[in-house]
């Protein structure tokens, strides 16, 4: 007779929690809580930490990292180093553009 009990029980709760859920969200739709005037405050100062946070975070990397984006260095006398193809032969290549501006959309295909 336990055994028969304690199966029977867990469709009772399940079926008991459902019909709190129901009755629960029926009362909140008729009876809306009035909104909070801390709410529009408190999104306020998370906002003015988050960005106070990021600012830190982009003012830590760019003291560490400041140095890769500094200014080149002059450029040695005598031309490329040995290896490198100078720019005229590299926009000679067909279809090639050269590195100074934005290239050319590609065509529309049709279908």
């Amino acid at each position: 007779m336990g055994d028969v009990l304690l199966a029977l029980s867990i469709p009772v709760l399940v079926f008991g929690g459902g019909i709190y859920a129901a009755c629960d969200c029926w009362w909140r739709r008729r009876h809306p809580a009035p909104p909070s005037p801390y709410t529009h405050r408190a999104a306020r100062l998370a906002e003015q930490e988050m960005l106070l946070l990021a600012e830190e975070i982009v003012d830590d990397a760019h003291a560490a990292l400041g140095p890769l984006y500094e200014a080149p260095a002059a450029p040695r006398p005598g031309g490329p180093p040995a290896g490198l193809k100078p720019e005229a032969s590299r926009s000679s290549r067909s279809g090639a553009t050269p590195d100074r501006g934005p290239s050319r959309p590609a065509a529309a295909r049709k279908r």
